[in-house]
């Protein structure tokens, strides 16, 4: 039986996704956190097969805790579940170590698909995906591939039109850390407002 965790910052979605793994016949769930954090300490003592990963966590972001989980558990497989597109954060979580990336609206048998593979040693990656791998060279080639994952958070934040306040709480930094990381973002993408931030990122389907 597959042992499996879930760090998602929500009750409802933590239940469902609970009775959808417990119901597979290979596989259940044997804890649950809403807190990144809580994940990380938990991880170094206890015995899972895989971990099921939100990127939005309300102490910290998904990605950091993935990168943060590589340095002391390199065998963990990590499934990210996100509500963002993966156009958006896949290329950059499989380059963090991630097994694997699927978005919340995705179907719940592609979940447990996802789970076999991961806890087997095999990727778990869409056409879109896969697509996007393809493209990932090219992608570097563009200025919004030279942010860092940090810079790449406060700008898709900005493209959607929220406050740097609002981006301060949603990613646990403060103001004055968020108005530095929006002047790199202006000046790698090579523009001069938060409206060519948003122009930018719908040129390049990064929003819908």
């Amino acid at each position: 039986m597959k042992r499996i965790f879930l760090a998602d910052d929500h009750a409802i979605v933590r239940g469902g996704l609970a009775r959808l793994i417990n119901d597979a016949f290979d596989m259940e769930i044997v804890g649950e956190t809403d807190r990144g954090m809580e994940a990380l300490r938990l991880a170094r003592s206890e015995a899972w097969d895989a971990i099921v990963l939100d990127i939005s966590l309300p102490d910290c972001n998904g990605i950091d805790v993935l990168k943060q989980l590589q340095e002391f558990r390199p065998d963990l497989p990590v499934l990210i579940l996100s509500m963002y597109p993966e156009d958006q954060y896949a290329v950059r979580a499989l380059r963090a170590g991630a097994m694997g990336y699927m978005t919340k609206s995705s179907a719940p048998d592609q979940l447990i698909q996802a789970l076999r593979m991961i806890t087997e040693g095999r990727r778990f990656i869409t056409p879109e995906v896969a697509e996007r791998l393809l493209l990932d060279r090219d992608l570097e080639d563009e200025p919004h591939g030279n942010l860092s994952d940090r810079e790449f958070q406060v700008f898709i934040q900005i493209a959607r039109g929220s406050k740097p306040g609002e981006i301060a709480r949603s990613l646990k930094l403060s103001l004055s850390t968020v108005n530095t990381y929006r002047r790199r973002v202006l000046e790698k993408l090579g523009v001069d407002s938060n409206a060519e931030i948003i122009q930018y990122a719908f040129r390049h389907n990064l929003v819908d």
